[in-house]
């Protein structure tokens, strides 16, 4: 299996958990909605951006909580919700859908030791504070925590650049592993991370992925109740305004980058449950 291959059958099984979790989500009244390269690649291409390697789903704090109660025990067979609560060595701070007998392992989880399938990521948007500086001090305490739950999981971290920096940034993450290890725990990074939902005074009308604060906010009658577009044949949930909520994301999302900037990120190792098996650097 060469790599277009495997990223083929890789987007494929996606697509299978994505609806998987569609049926549930319409079952029990989830509102959920198709999130960044997912919704970007609905809108441009009508499925999967043709080089884009995962899905990513979003949905209000209050359906996902309730998605998270209901899917704990609720999914169908051959299908798992993993979190930060219900495995040790999970280290984002928003959820995941496995399906069962695959693997997708990367340099970071197989450092943590976590033994992670192919998945479709869902991620909570989370209302922030109208006081300025409130909100500052939200994304401040998500990010910083967030990144220490990375760092604590694993010395392996992927830094934003090559060469020399590159080398001096992965130094600096793994000596920070080591401290986070010595000075904190799961159960505190996680609790200082929920903090991050907590301010005084009034709320905004904007929302955004604290697990990932590096995003624009969106506001929140930009993004529910969701519209509809297709994906891969299906017509799936995304953002209310989702033209609106691409110019935020990304801007000119319309132009197609040149192929110098098309990044596929496959992990190290692929098993699709099937017997067919797909390794970095070489075909199994």
């Amino acid at each position: 299996m060469n790599d277009a291959e495997a990223l083929k059958k890789l987007q494929e099984t996606e697509l299978d958990i994505l609806l998987v979790i569609a049926a549930f989500c319409e079952e029990r009244g989830i509102e959920w909605f198709m999130d960044s390269g997912t919704a970007l690649g609905a809108m441009r291409h009508g499925g999967f951006i043709p080089w884009d390697d995962d899905i990513d789903i979003g949905m209000m704090r209050g359906d996902y909580e309730r998605f998270i109660e209901l899917a704990q025990d609720g999914l169908p067979a051959g299908y798992s919700l993993q979190t930060f609560d219900n495995n040790e060595t999970f280290a984002g701070l928003f959820a995941k859908v496995y399906k069962e007998g695959t693997a997708f392992h990367t340099k970071e989880t197989i450092e943590a030791g976590c033994d992670q399938g192919i998945f479709v990521d869902v991620f909570p948007y989370d209302v922030l504070a109208a006081d300025a500086g409130q909100r500052a001090r939200q994304l401040k305490t998500a990010r910083t925590w967030q990144s220490a739950s990375y760092l604590y999981h694993a010395k392996t971290i992927t830094v934003p650049h090559k060469g020399f920096m590159g080398a001096v940034e992965r130094f600096g993450c793994r000596i920070a592993h080591y401290l986070v290890r010595v000075f904190t725990n799961r159960q505190a990074i996680e609790r200082r991370f929920d903090a991050s939902r907590v301010f005084e005074g009034p709320a905004s009308d904007e929302v955004m992925l604290l697990s990932w604060p590096t995003m624009k906010p969106c506001r929140v009658q930009d993004m529910v109740p969701p519209s509809t577009a297709s994906f891969c044949g299906h017509d799936l949930p995304i953002a209310a305004k989702p033209e609106l909520y691409l110019e935020n994301m990304y801007g000119d999302w319309r132009t197609i980058p040149d192929p110098e900037n098309r990044r596929t990120h496959l992990p190290e190792f692929l098993d699709f449950g099937d017997g067919s098996v797909w390794h970095a650097g070489g075909a199994a």
